[in-house]
């Protein structure tokens, strides 16, 4: 169950629990003591003995009550809500943790907004459910018990009549809690869906203003809202039932004890202390009446939200390493083998790869092709970002499936077609890999990637904010802090899959030319729908329609390939003589 999910953090401060509901119980004792005084003033003042002495002993008594209660109410909602805040910390630290461990496929299936609204509204039903729920189910279970005790000492017969309305609200409370349950996860997930939207209408603002969509945008989040509020308004119905229907069984109760009370007094069968005592004490009995059916509710929007939360928890990565606690080897060479690949997403019939077989050394390799013809799906595999047939794909001689993930992907720097920056400063950026680099290694490695000069030039310089996902700077200056931040890795091999496409033909051919030294003895993967960055490469591969149609040098695949001629002669033929053809 979902619940389970919760012992370790009751384990782990019981000691702060165990002392927050002694306090609780403390707090109750002194409670239930106050009728007793106030009955021993009553009876002496019917009797006539009251004295002013005996007065002020009974007011003196109830003034020291009330500062010991106020000092020990103090105690457990430190302790106990103390208790839930860590709980909810912990649980959203032990999610968030969980989340990065999930692969791309879990990301694909689950929105952004979902993963905010578990992270606040359903961590904060849980902490409210594990705080003042935990603490009126304890104190309505203790109070009601210790009240209906003293009740029954003064009188048993009375006290059966002010308890048989109970029954009535045990009943609906099991009757109602299953709609309860239904009607916030509906809340919960359409809070979901609103939440969503707003973050993709905000990270997509330049596009809605260039095509003028501001107020259709509003209306739609107009009919979410509409739609959220609906929701809550059915959940409320549910709600504002219980509490009322508490009040009422509390308050019918209260009718029967007056009647049948009042009556026994008059016949002298009972004290008008022991009278007024039954009063304080069944009023008493109210709160935890009206407390059930209130907790009733927290504890079903806590268990629907930890339920929820607990279904994320159980979600595994579909990428996972083949044999546990395999050892954590450096890549020493960075050579790919490729035997007989053949590859397709679940649920796509038609393969992407179609029988692949090459070897990739160190050295520069190019990769070149039409868009759809397999290039970044080939440059994912190689860095382990999709499952890896096995027998087919090895890296320095050995299976990549027979390697850690953390082995495989420790040993790439890799720079993907769509650059992904934080709300955060440029230097942050280009040491987000790596973050006890040094000014001076941030520096040369945006040297290395021609973005150095741009950068001092920016208002703060290194430390200018760059705004959600790079907001504030240009796609080729994005492309370019991308490159820095994975040459300063500093690993044996660098795949750069289409990275430098926003990046005009001069700068990018000026990057190849300083990142040459830097790939001495490196293995480095280039994919690109230009020419330019490539004619170097030691070797290029011509993909068309998920196969390697050609291989070889620049030179070789001009006289070879009529498809990368083609190409050529479009892109290049301009400034063959400027490249050294």
């Amino acid at each position: 169950m979902a619940v389970s999910l919760l012992r370790p953090f009751f384990r782990r401060y019981r000691g702060m629990l165990l002392a927050g509901f002694l306090a609780l119980l403390t707090v109750d004792f002194l409670q239930l003591w106050i009728p007793r005084i106030i009955k021993q003033a009553v009876d002496e003042l019917q009797r006539g003995a009251a004295s002013q002495a005996g007065i002020l002993r009974h007011g003196l008594s109830m003034v020291l009550l009330a500062l010991a209660i106020a000092f020990f109410r103090f105690g457990w909602r430190y302790l106990i809500l103390g208790f839930s805040r860590l709980l909810e910390r912990d649980l959203r630290d032990q999610l968030f943790a969980h989340l990065l461990t999930l692969d791309r496929f879990f990301f694909q299936r689950r929105t952004s907004g979902e993963i905010m609204a578990l992270s606040s509204n359903d961590l904060a039903a849980v902490q409210l459910a594990c705080g003042m729920g935990l603490v009126a189910f304890v104190d309505a279970v203790v109070m009601s018990t210790a009240a209906l005790a003293f009740m029954a000492y003064i009188h048993p017969g009375l006290t059966l009549i002010a308890v048989v309305p109970m029954p009535f609200l045990a009943l609906l409370t099991r009757f109602l809690s299953g709609r309860l349950h239904h009607r916030f996860r509906k809340v919960q997930e359409q809070f979901s869906l609103l939440t969503e939207f707003a973050r993709n209408s905000l990270s997509a603002i330049r596009l809605l203003k260039a095509y003028s969509q501001e107020q259709s945008q509003v209306h739609r989040f107009d009919r979410l809202g509409r739609a959220y509020i609906r929701d809550n308004l059915r959940l409320a119905l549910v709600q504002g039932t219980l509490f009322p229907v508490s009040g009422l069984v509390a308050n019918i109760s209260l009718l029967l004890v007056i009647l049948f009370g009042g009556r026994l007094t008059v016949q002298g069968r009972i004290t008008v202390g022991d009278f007024v005592a039954f009063i304080s004490y069944l009023f008493m009995l109210t709160w935890p009446m009206m407390a059930f059916g209130w907790v009733a509710n927290l504890f079903q929007r806590g268990v629907t939200s930890l339920c929820r939360i607990n279904e994320i928890l159980q979600e595994r990565p579909v990428l996972q390493d083949v044999v546990a606690g395999l050892e954590v080897l450096p890549v020493a060479r960075g050579e790919f083998a490729i035997k007989g690949l053949t590859f397709a997403f679940a649920g796509l019939g038609r393969p992407v790869l179609h029988d692949i077989n090459l070897a990739i050394g160190p050295g520069v390799t190019g990769i070149v092709g039409a868009t759809g013809s397999g290039k970044t799906t080939l440059c994912h595999l190689l860095a382990r970002l999709y499952p890896v047939p096995a027998g087919c794909l090895f890296l320095d001689g050995r299976d990549m499936n027979e390697l850690p993930l953390a082995a495989v992907r420790g040993s790439i720097s890799y720079v993907p077609q769509d650059i992904v920056l934080f709300s955060d400063t440029v230097a942050a950026n280009i040491a987000m890999g790596r973050p006890d680099a040094t000014r001076q290694q941030i520096e040369a490695a945006a040297r290395t990637a021609a973005i150095h000069e741009e950068i001092l030039a920016m208002e703060h310089g290194y430390e200018t904010r760059v705004g959600e996902r790079g907001v504030m700077i240009s796609g080729g200056q994005r492309q370019r802090l991308a490159l820095a931040r994975a040459l300063l890795l500093d690993r044996p091999i660098l795949i750069i899959d289409d990275g430098l496409s926003a990046v005009d033909t001069e700068t990018e051919h000026a990057i190849i030319l300083a990142i040459a030294g830097y790939l001495r003895g490196r293995t480095c993967i280039i994919v690109s729908h230009r020419i330019a960055p490539l004619v170097d490469a030691d070797t290029i591969l011509v993909m068309d329609q998920g196969r390697i149609a050609a291989a070889g040098t620049h030179a070789q695949l001009v006289r070879t390939s009529d498809f990368y001629a083609t190409i050529y002669r479009h892109q290049l033929s301009p400034l063959a003589g400027a490249v050294g053809g």
